[in-house]
């Protein structure tokens, strides 16, 4: 899940580990974040706050998409919206329409034609990237245990996502503007910092106070999960402060944090208000273990560990994973019944699968196509026609 772009040694450039480029140790934290979200998924006793990974792939977004915002808005006074939709569009796109044409297809099969209806408009919200708004509408229990979920539940957090793509390069625009009418040049980091920072204090209030009132829009509600994508961002901002520390201070970030979000996966459970207060736990951990290697040189510790191949490989795929494994599990309990734990857990590694062919042969072929990255227009006329193709395929399902 989420936009690997920033994360992938092309971006890498002259920016180095404290700056927004190749972070091999944030391509790792995604390993834990997808393992976590599809050990909980699949039933895995010792991870029942394991819906935290999400969280952690929120900070990640903030961490990268921020870093890179701010780099263009601070060097040249503007953000190209057009360019940074385009790579959301083409990174994102390809494997969700596949993903969602697949499932609509698998759902008229194996599930009663009674639930159709409405897991056609679910996939038409997901195609949209609102089956967030949808979910909370119905007030959706994503922590319920005993309810039949759609297929496509897990798009909630997508929809999230791509709102906030839309929503902060627009306040940065809007910051820019401000500033330039004023004749006070480009936004400094400071300032964006400062930006950053609001943001993040009255989303996470909003939050807070939501969940007591109304836990599913707490819950599925970009405002209320934004200042995730701050905490994120807040750190890419300050990178070259953060990579100040001495080597001990962030060795000792990133165990804490470590230790820290490992043990909210074990600790957190379904009977917690969540995200509320709550989600400061996973959140400042993963903060921590971003901060912890956040720095040029040889790194050692956490952000070693993170850094090693396998760990590297699994967050390299981590969006296609987290896109099949949901519906696979979900469908296969309609077609035979609710797995046991073991068949359950093999249906998760089962769709690691298709989760690799995608990558191989849709996510990664259309995303750097030539002729795509050459045109941020026809890489958005792409983005609207898969969108569209994937709405159609729900409209199918529901009316037919």
């Amino acid at each position: 899940m989420t936009d690997t772009a920033l994360s992938s040694p092309s971006a890498a450039g002259a920016q180095g580990r404290s700056g927004w480029g190749f972070r091999p140790d944030v391509e790792g934290l995604r390993a834990v974040a997808i393992l976590a979200v599809v050990g909980y998924h699949a039933g895995l006793p010792f991870l029942s706050g394991g819906f935290v990974g999400v969280d952690v792939f929120f900070v990640i977004s903030g961490f990268l998409i921020t870093g890179l915002l701010v780099t263009e808005v601070t060097r040249t006074g503007r953000v190209d919206l057009a360019r940074f939709w385009a790579r959301r569009a083409r990174r994102l796109l390809p494997a969700a329409t596949l993903v969602l044409a697949v499932t609509a297809v698998l759902t008229w099969w194996v599930v009663p034609p009674i639930e159709h209806g409405g897991t056609g408009l679910d996939i038409v919200a997901s195609a949209f990237y609102v089956a967030n708004l949808r979910f909370a509408g119905q007030t959706t229990d994503y922590l319920a245990q005993n309810a039949a979920p759609s297929p496509v539940l897990h798009f909630w957090s997508l929809g999230v996502e791509e709102q906030f793509y839309v929503v902060w390069p627009l306040l940065l625009v809007a910051l820019a503007g401000v500033l330039a009418r004023r004749a006070a040049g480009r936004p400094s980091r400071r300032q964006v910092g400062t930006a950053l920072a609001v943001l993040g204090l009255v989303s996470f209030t909003w939050s807070w106070w939501l969940t007591g009132v109304s836990e599913p829009w707490a819950f599925f509600g970009m405002a209320t999960r934004a200042w995730e994508f701050a905490v994120g961002g807040l750190l890419a901002v300050g990178a070259a402060t953060v990579a100040r520390l001495p080597a001990p201070a962030r060795g000792g970030l990133g165990l804490v944090g470590l230790v820290a979000l490992l043990a909210s996966l074990v600790v957190l459970d379904n009977e917690i208000p969540y995200p509320g207060t709550a989600a400061l736990w996973p959140v400042l951990a993963t903060g921590a273990i971003i901060a912890a290697g956040t720095a040029s040189g040889r790194t050692a510790g956490v952000p070693a560990w993170l850094s090693s191949a396998p760990a590297r490989a699994v967050g390299r795929i981590s969006y296609s994973w987290y896109l099949w494994h949901w519906p696979v599990l979900v469908l296969a309990a309609w077609a035979w019944g609710e797995p046991s734990l073991t068949v359950a857990v093999a249906l998760a590694l089962a769709s690691l699968a298709p989760a690799v062919l995608a990558y191989r042969f849709v996510e990664n072929p259309v995303r750097h196509r030539p002729t795509l990255v050459a045109s941020s227009a026809a890489s958005l006329r792409l983005g609207l026609g898969l969108s569209v193709a994937a709405a159609v395929a729900g409209l199918a399902l529901a009316l037919l």
